[in-house]
């Protein structure tokens, strides 16, 4: 069942990243590498951040059978979201929503589909109205067609203006009142979608080679209606060939060549009865006829199953090797660095610590946070970042680790603002959860679990949290001690070098917030807002930038010395 997109049901969402951000640490300049060695045009990409801040920047271009094409991975960096682009797929993320989404698009596919991040929503499909079309190796798309993919998905108002020649972006959320009938439907499929996905012609968006120690599979991923083929056997020369019916494709990127294994090369060439694989073997390999064709039940994709002849001692190895392999790569994904989770202190009706000049701990918190998570994304493409919260809102203390946990984070930061009634003192500190060892610590962290005396059932819910509680937590989470340790003082390092904030060192307290996350965690006290320097600096937008990349670059040398820790535990 087809549906509007302003029938389905929206997230709540936050404002877009502040301009201070680009300015300070990117140059607005192309989006991407040029589809050739040759100079692209671009098209003006200008987008809207609200308080009359914003940024330009060119997307590439070509024009594509009389009509101009932005090209897909241009455009989605342009907009500042993280993508993975492999194979004639382009795979992009937002957390512009909670909680997120991923958009696939393919090669020659007449829906794109929308994966949510939460657990318990329905993937989408939207119907484009044009298929990407895959041009040296980038994905393209019709400027208004893309205009209104990337509107639907992100929920902003997205056009392409002819008239003026630019692509135009409005990053705050739209009105809910406003149609979007005019940029095409979103469909929530059902569990098959096979149905939805395979009409139209029939197009082979990609071709891979898996090597078997008896053998190969060649796989072939279409898009499109099903389709038959014709396969002819391995002749005296050791050559076979297939001709898929009516199908159509890249030639040049469905053909390829191998220098080892039992299949040497593929070459692709348009017939008058379809798209035609030509398939040469290692003479060496003995291929045995006949050869089996496949067509998946569950997926658009096809499969050629090449057999030889195998000898069963180096059979036996290579399942062994594979299967330790697959043991190994399992453990490393356990402990791949691919989630962090940020949490901005207080929000909502607790403001947190108060400035002379009235500015709000929550706030500079949160511009902080999402600056970090904005560089995050754009630095780590492969790293997820999960926010405990993204607007002013109050979250009680015992759900911030909640999310943290599941959402398998393996890394737990909590940024926040400090405050003393001498108001001299000023410097960042970066705390880890253990026992109080001064005074100081423990007024810190009696002020930042203050805030419990806000939540339901507060007496209730933490009636646990005693001195000798706090102990057990702490050995409890003794597996994570070293690491937390050197997360805080990698942290600190860039902001000691900082000539505006001085900090002030790593100290031990019982932050609630960080009694509950299972994963190493640290809570960082950006500066003193009581201090009537570090108030000044703490609300100018610009440096809460600054901070942020600070930060960052703590956390860059907390990631290489951890992920070198783990490869030679693994190399053990």
């Amino acid at each position: 069942m087809m549906l509007s997109l302003s029938r389905l049901r929206r997230c709540s969402a936050v404002p877009f990243l502040m301009a201070f951000f680009f300015a300070a640490f990117f140059s607005v300049a192309a989006a991407a590498a040029p589809v050739s060695g040759e100079a692209q045009p671009t098209l003006p990409l200008r987008v809207s951040l609200g308080g009359g801040e914003g940024y330009t920047i060119g997307v590439f271009t070509r024009n594509d059978r009389g009509s101009l094409c932005v090209d897909l991975e241009s455009m989605t960096r342009a907009l500042r979201l993280s993508l993975r682009v492999a194979g004639g797929t382009l795979s992009a993320e937002e957390a512009l929503n909670s909680p997120g989404s991923v958009l696939i698009a393919r090669d020659g596919g007449a829906f794109v589909r929308i994966e949510p991040r939460g657990r318990s929503a329905a993937p989408r499909m939207l119907q484009l109205r044009a298929s990407p079309r895959l041009i040296g190796g980038r994905l393209f798309l019709p400027a208004a067609d893309a205009a209104g993919m990337f509107s639907l998905w992100l929920d902003r108002d997205i056009l392409y203006s002819q008239k003026e020649g630019m692509l135009k972006v409005w990053m705050q959320p739209r009105p809910r009142a406003r149609s979007t009938a005019s940029l095409g439907s979103l469909t929530t499929p059902s569990t098959d979608t096979s149905s939805a996905v395979s009409a139209g012609p029939t197009r082979i968006v990609s071709i891979a080679v898996e090597e078997r120690a008896n053998g190969a599979i060649i796989i072939m991923t279409a898009s499109g209606a099903p389709t038959e083929a014709v396969l002819l056997q391995p002749d005296a020369s050791g050559n076979a060939a297939f001709t898929l019916k009516g199908a159509s494709g890249d030639i040049a990127a469905l053909s390829k060549t191998f220098g080892e294994g039992v299949v040497r090369g593929i070459r692709a060439s348009v017939t008058p009865e379809g798209l035609r694989f030509a398939v040469s073997f290692d003479p060496e390999a003995r291929v045995v006829a006949p050869m089996e064709f496949q067509k998946s039940q569950t997926s658009n994709r096809y499969r050629l199953l090449v057999r030889s002849e195998a000898d069963v001692k180096a059979l036996r190895q290579s399942e062994k090797t594979r299967q330790i392999a697959s043991v190994i790569k399992k453990d490393m994904e356990k402990w791949k660095f691919d989630t962090i989770v940020l949490d901005a202190g207080h929000g909502g009706k607790d403001p947190g610590a108060v400035g002379l000049k009235g500015t709000r701990e929550k706030d500079v918190v949160l511009n902080i946070v999402r600056d970090l998570g904005s560089i995050i994304a754009r630095k780590w493409p492969g790293v997820r970042v999960v926010y405990t919260r993204k607007d002013d809102r109050f979250i009680p203390l015992h759900e911030r680790g909640k999310i943290a946990n599941h959402e398998g984070g393996k890394l737990f930061l909590s940024i926040h603002a400090n405050a003393n009634n001498k108001r001299s003192i000023r410097g960042a500190e970066v705390y880890i959860l253990g026992p109080h060892k001064t005074k100081s610590a423990l007024d810190v962290a009696m002020l930042e679990n203050a805030v419990i005396s806000q939540e339901v059932d507060s007496e209730e819910r933490y009636k646990g949290f005693t001195q000798e509680h706090l102990i057990m937590s702490t050995m409890a989470q003794n597996a994570f001690v070293r690491q937390s340790t050197s997360l805080a003082q990698e942290i600190l390092r860039p902001i000691d070098r900082s000539s505006t904030i001085n900090g002030r060192g790593v100290r031990q307290a019982g932050f609630m917030v960080l009694w509950t996350p299972s994963m190493p965690s640290a809570l960082v006290e950006v500066g003193y807002i009581s201090n009537a320097q570090e108030e000044k600096i703490l609300r100018d937008r610009q440096e809460q930038t600054k901070i942020a990349y600070r930060v960052f670059q703590g956390l860059e040398v907390y990631r290489r010395n951890y992920e070198a820790s783990r490869l030679a535990a693994m190399e053990r």
